[in-house]
């Protein structure tokens, strides 16, 4: 596993969570647009936290147009309860 990759999608993942769950609590303002924007930010960095897992360090550091598209799709090997 590629932990290196994992936890940078990860962490990017959890800064994105807490500025939404910021903005929507602070923002009167903040539209259903913007919920989608940021909502599909979250998901492509927890769907490469786990797509992308088994990367070597050069194919995460190289990340190819191929690899980038097909990390961020949400998992079809991963069961959600």
């Amino acid at each position: 596993m590629n932990k290196d990759y994992a936890l940078f999608h990860l962490r990017e993942a959890q800064e994105t969570i807490g500025k939404l769950i910021s903005e929507i609590g602070s923002d009167p303002e903040y539209e259903y647009g913007n919920y989608v924007v940021d909502m599909s930010h979250i998901y492509h960095h927890v769907n490469s936290a786990w797509n992308g897992r088994d990367a070597t360090p050069r194919e995460a550091d190289v990340c190819s147009d191929e690899d980038f598209q097909r990390w961020r799709q949400f998992p079809t090997d991963l069961e959600i309860l």
